[in-house]
């Protein structure tokens, strides 16, 4: 197997700590951020870009992926990095948020979920066994097993529910990745959850890791919840794994709750938000979030930002994005994806020299 994780410097200050994952398609630094390739695509980049902006790893979606283009395109296509022409590591997540979040019905069981896809309408059943399936096919180098994502609101019980679904779904999970034949060399990662209760999301992490997978996600969070809540039930999550295995905070994006989460030990990152504020106009500098479409941008002839190399930066001002957003062109959620991107790509840099230089 390839994958390995080391730690090469560890925080005198908190438990932040600068690694390297390496898998069959590469190797990435951590803290490291994902951007997120919904359908085999981060919008408005192609692979050429993610790489020059200094992307490392993206994440796919199992649940879109699955329903179009469909398992058999993409093994007909000889895998997902074949299909997409991505050549660098590929994480899989499991789909659970998804059919969480976008079907119009859908029925939880231990069994599996029961949904309605989104795209047409039509009624699918999901277990652990399909997911894990379906990701062999894929070829991704890190995949994730189906789990029960809840509402931050959730009744206690319903909380415990999900989480002890989770477990044992985890448990057919590994049995389904040791059986599934595979051309791909993979890794299968853990998810615990839990909700927003001390004693659940303790009780997932401690369960999730006696079946000692090489690596965790932690799912649950970003649901709604304060922002010191988060980092309260993550710090339990986190500190019942192993410290020297990889954890993935899943779905967690804006730069402040990456920044506290590094400090607890979290490697990997993923969100939609820089992509998705580049389509609403949107840019980030060290002071926050601009709106480009501001008619103070209208005779700006300076850079989005000084201190930023990137292709937009380098070549355009912030009076001519402003008149490709106003005037609706593509090129405008193009430029803007290319800078918030790399913005994101520099930031997870610095924590990383931070946490080098114990200055984080």
């Amino acid at each position: 197997m390839t994958f390995k994780f080391d730690i090469s410097k560890k925080s005198k200050r908190s438990k932040a700590r600068v690694g390297k994952i390496v898998t069959y398609h590469g190797a990435i630094d951590t803290p490291a951020f994902l951007p997120v390739g919904t359908q085999g695509t981060v919008k408005a980049a192609s692979p050429r870009i993610l790489i020059e902006v200094g992307t490392e790893i993206i994440l796919c979606n199992t649940y879109h992926l699955y329903l179009r283009p469909g398992i058999d395109v993409i093994r007909a296509a000889g895998g997902l990095h074949k299909f997409i022409n991505w050549k660098g590591p590929i994480l899989t997540d499991s789909g659970g948020y998804q059919i969480f979040s976008l079907s119009r019905l859908r029925k939880m069981d231990d069994e599996g979920a029961l949904f309605c896809s989104h795209v047409d309408g039509s009624e699918h059943m999901i277990t652990p066994e399909k997911v894990i399936e379906i990701q062999k096919v894929f070829g991704s180098d890190i995949i994730m097993p189906l789990d029960e994502c809840i509402h931050y609101h959730c009744d206690k019980s319903k909380v415990k529910d999900a989480a002890d679904r989770t477990t044992r779904w985890a448990e057919r999970s590994i049995k389904a990745f040791r059986s599934h034949n595979s051309n791909f060399d993979q890794v299968l990662f853990g998810i615990t959850q839990g909700g927003m209760h001390k004693d659940l999301r303790e009780r997932s992490a401690e369960e999730i890791r006696s079946l000692d997978f090489p690596g965790y996600g932690i799912g649950g969070l970003s649901v709604g919840e304060p922002h010191e809540l988060m980092l309260e039930m993550l710090e339990i999550s986190a500190d019942n794994l192993e410290y020297e295995k990889p954890k993935h905070l899943m779905g967690v994006g804006f730069p402040e709750d990456i920044t506290d989460a590094v400090k607890h030990g979290i490697d990997l990152f993923d969100c939609v938000l820089p992509t998705r504020l580049a389509r609403h106009g949107a840019f980030l500098t060290k002071e926050g979030k601009s709106i480009i479409r501001n008619s103070q941008f209208e005779k700006d002839f300076t850079t989005l930002d000084k201190d930023c190399d990137c292709y937009t930066c380098r070549n355009f001002t912030r009076a001519y994005l402003r008149h490709l957003f106003m005037a609706k062109e593509m090129l405008s959620a193009m430029l803007l994806t290319i800078h918030n991107l790399r913005y994101y790509i520099r930031m997870m840099a610095k924590i990383r020299k931070d946490i080098t230089e114990d200055k984080l």
